[in-house]
């Protein structure tokens, strides 16, 4: 049998976070089990039903049974700005400044092909979405750490990025509300970003996945309600964690026209568009009724109050997000952040996503996802009580 061997941009890959998790999941399950699941975001509340009858209609209607524009459908597209100026009050034109994605994971990983030359630097937030550095090292680029640490809020300083990385960069992500730390930021912060991009000729990607979980009366902002920020940033939406829609993988990016004209170039090329039944469910999604939206936002409060709280109890220091689902918990002493989630797994048959796994600044914490009912996260608490 021939040897094929990898190519070196994929032998430069770590081995993918949630997919290893996933196995050892799968394994655990395997062997009897019983697996608590607090490790990959996958919401586990129905997609609402007004979504799922668009869809079934659908695609029960031939002339849905083609090959989709690869820059959507321009009723999708009019959807997505008629949301976008509701919720944010940002005027977008639908011809130029957005474009439908096969989910925000597949937008951002392509990004940096537009964008990015071998040997260019992106400034990347640490920990975060492996995407952002997976997509700028197949891109031939060069991930430029900028630490989130809980005493700067897990915000990036960047006042720290060197001088000569920035005579190299061309991009800089950030993602707010922010996963896994759960922290957000307010116009002060993004005025600092576009100040800096500005300066320093950078494109900001926006990565906006979870602006619609949220709770406390908190309603997090998008960084195009700042005057003057199309001018250098692109933001990225799904319709995964607002809709619970994860596997229907349909998204959106928006913003500079010329960060748009060179995403679509690139999908253009890489895939043919959205099932065109699922975009007419997207329009279904954002112009329907959003009481599922609150509701869910309803149930991932409770669950969050009582993971926190029974953490809290056992003498763990968390603190409550106020937007996305997930838990950012220090480890316990003794602990580093692998350690913790293999004693979880091996010891109270808890996934937990190691902070570590989503960067090195990670170390020290793990991330836990209030996607299971909260009777499950009452018995984690007394799994971990009993067992650590």
């Amino acid at each position: 049998m021939t040897d094929f061997e990898f190519s070196e941009r994929l032998k430069s890959l770590p081995p993918y976070l949630f997919a290893e998790i996933d196995k050892a999941k799968r394994k655990a399950r395997a062997d009897g089990r019983d697996i608590i699941d607090l490790g990959i975001g996958d919401p586990d509340l129905p997609t609402p039903k007004h979504i799922v009858d668009a869809l079934d209609k659908a695609a029960r209607d031939p002339s849905n049974h083609h090959y989709a524009l690869d820059a959507g459908m321009p009723q999708f597209r009019q959807a997505i700005a008629k949301w976008y100026k509701k919720r944010f009050r940002v005027t977008l034109d639908p011809e130029t400044e957005i474009l439908p994605l096969i989910g925000s994971k597949e937008g951002i990983a392509h990004f940096p092909l537009a964008f990015v030359n071998p040997g260019d630097y992106v400034l990347v937030p640490d920990p975060c979405y492996p995407p952002y550095k997976i997509g700028t090292t197949f891109a031939g680029g060069i991930p430029y750490i900028m630490p989130l640490l809980q005493e700067n809020d897990f915000l990036p300083d960047l006042s720290k990025i060197e001088r000569t990385v920035l005579g190299r960069a061309k991009t800089i992500f950030v993602n707010y509300p922010n996963n896994p730390t759960g922290a957000v930021a307010d116009g002060e912060f993004y005025g600092k970003v576009l100040d800096f991009a500005n300066r320093n000729n950078l494109l900001i990607c926006s990565d906006a996945a979870y602006s619609e979980v949220c709770y406390d009366g908190y309603k997090p902002m998008s960084i195009l309600e700042i005057e003057g920020a199309k001018d250098s940033s692109v933001e990225f939406h799904s319709l995964s964690k607002t809709y619970n829609m994860t596997g229907w993988r349909v998204g959106w990016a928006c913003g500079n026209r010329k960060a748009i004209e060179g995403l679509a170039k690139v999908k253009s090329n890489m895939d043919s568009g959205i099932f065109q039944a699922i975009q007419i469910a997207g329009i279904a999604a954002l112009e329907g009724p959003q009481d599922a939206v609150r509701k869910a936002n309803s149930v991932y409060r409770e669950r969050r109050n009582a993971l926190v709280d029974g953490l809290n109890s056992l003498g763990w220091k968390v603190s409550k997000p106020k937007a996305t689902f997930y838990i950012w918990a220090r480890t316990l002493r003794g602990y580093d952040s692998s350690g913790m989630a293999k004693a979880l797994l091996e010891k109270a048959d808890i996934v937990a996503t190691p902070g570590v796994g989503l960067g090195k600044n990670g170390e020290g914490y793990i991330r836990m996802a209030v996607t299971v009912e909260k009777d499950r996260i009452k018995e984690a608490i007394r799994r971990i009580k009993k067992s650590l």
